[in-house]
């Protein structure tokens, strides 16, 4: 990869869809076009400047999840290659490779399900406060006496709502069958289960821990299938093994990097938002750097 940083993308001739934090997305009808970029966000703003290459390792990484887990859940990428996306792009619209090699996917529009399907193997971040406060994570009752990052019996589905703005709020599996239907929660948790399971696995082949990954979902064709990005470090908690230690906060293979930062120098995350210092840029970028390496090559 030529480390470069596009932090806008400008599709001409296509039709922008969205421009999330990350991800600008252009309408091509029953398709979408997905591009990620190399925004970085955190405590629900985005920051400057963006992370090289960042939206290439999130394309690829969740290229890599697609294909490995198709047999398990049906997806919505069609192409992650960008010569065979241009191919299926309207006449006379041209992406520049030097911008958009590796960072684009071609994906089926598919009609979202309105939340956030995360998994828990241990007991990190938000889970962990709450245990702490409650001896529970999002109705699952928990033993008494658990340290910080520990391995927790057995994996648990904590769902949260998905806002395009703000927070996502974490909810029981009993609001979330009220929100989507007891069916379709049976099935969020069954599926989100198992494809941490089989990230699980591969990461531990990799000498990583998945302490923690959020998944969402759309109905393509009327079957549920999996979108959006899949076990990336925008998604995911990735711990190296051999340095975890149970009680401590392990050293993560994603943002935790610029939101420690944040917290450091005591902003209160409100505008005006801080501009990121080169270490900080560059210590982020070699996090996701690692996690792609170690995952795809």
């Amino acid at each position: 990869m030529a480390m470069t940083t596009l932090d806008r993308s400008e599709a001409k001739g296509l039709s922008l869809f969205s421009r999330g934090k990350v991800r600008d997305v252009y309408d091509l009808d029953d398709h979408l076009l997905l591009v990620a970029t190399d925004r970085i966000s955190a405590f629900d703003h985005v920051l400057s400047p963006g992370i090289p290459d960042k939206g290439r390792m999130l394309t690829q990484l969740s290229a890599h999840w697609f294909r490995r887990t198709a047999s398990v859940v049906p997806n919505h990428m069609v192409s992650a290659d960008l010569r065979e996306i241009q191919k299926r792009l309207p006449a006379g619209t041209t992406l520049d490779p030097a911008s958009y090699d590796g960072r684009v996917m071609l994906a089926r529009r598919a009609r979202r399900v309105d939340a956030e399907c995360v998994v828990r193997g241990y007991l990190a971040g938000s889970g962990w406060k709450e245990y702490q406060k409650a001896g529970a994570v999002c109705g699952h009752r928990l033993p008494k006496g658990l340290a910080q990052a520990q391995r927790l019996p057995a994996p648990i589905f904590t769902p949260s709502t998905k806002a395009d703005t703000g927070h996502d709020e974490n909810i029981s599996r009993e609001e979330l069958a009220r929100l989507v239907g007891a069916d379709l929660s049976r099935q969020l948790e069954d599926l989100s289960l198992r494809l941490y399971g089989e990230g699980a696995r591969a990461m531990e082949e990799r000498g990583l821990i998945l302490a923690d990954t959020k998944f969402e979902f759309g109905f393509i064709d009327g079957r549920l299938c999996v979108i959006d990005e899949m076990l990336t470090p925008d998604s995911s908690r990735f711990w190296d093994r051999a340095a975890y230690r149970t009680g401590v906060s392990p050293e993560s293979f994603d943002k935790q990097f610029v939101r420690d930062y944040l917290e450091k120098i005591g902003w209160d995350k409100n505008p005006p938002v801080p501009v990121l210092p080169p270490e900080v840029v560059e210590g982020t970028a070699s996090r996701y750097r690692e996690a792609y390496e170690r995952l795809v090559k």
